[in-house]
């Protein structure tokens, strides 16, 4: 039996208004350029965990993500931004490690930012 992966927070919102009459203004952020998705709340969290473990296959393991869809994620992530945002050495001894360059770290922090910015906003709606 095959087992149920885990949302890791996907699908529940990032901010929401206080409401008025029961009705409540829910919204999840994420950032997109020529129509791709660069950074999102999983994206971000695969770039902590990769920060936190020092390697993109610990990371993928840590959120329950195959190696390869994590790769396509930073691939694509390092594409978008037109530099690396994930540092990478290859092989040697001890195996590769991977860790955020300053413009990872930088794209990280802009995106909770605007994800502070964003709860802020909510929470001082009230239009319904």
């Amino acid at each position: 039996m095959r087992k149920k992966r885990s949302d890791h927070g996907r699908g529940t919102a990032l901010a929401e208004s206080p409401g008025a009459a029961g009705v409540q203004i829910k919204g999840r952020l994420w950032l997109e350029k020529d129509g791709d998705t660069y950074l999102s709340w999983g994206r971000v969290v695969l770039l902590e965990r990769i920060r936190e473990a020092g390697s993109i296959a610990a990371a993928a393991r840590s959120l329950d993500m195959a190696y390869s869809h994590a790769w396509s994620l930073v691939a694509a992530m390092n594409r978008l931004a037109g530099r690396e945002l994930v540092g990478r050495s290859f092989g040697g001894r001890q195996g590769g490690r991977a860790w955020l360059t300053p413009a990872g770290e930088a794209a990280v922090a802009r995106f909770w930012q605007l994800v502070e910015d964003f709860r802020v906003w909510l929470a001082s709606r009230n239009d319904f």
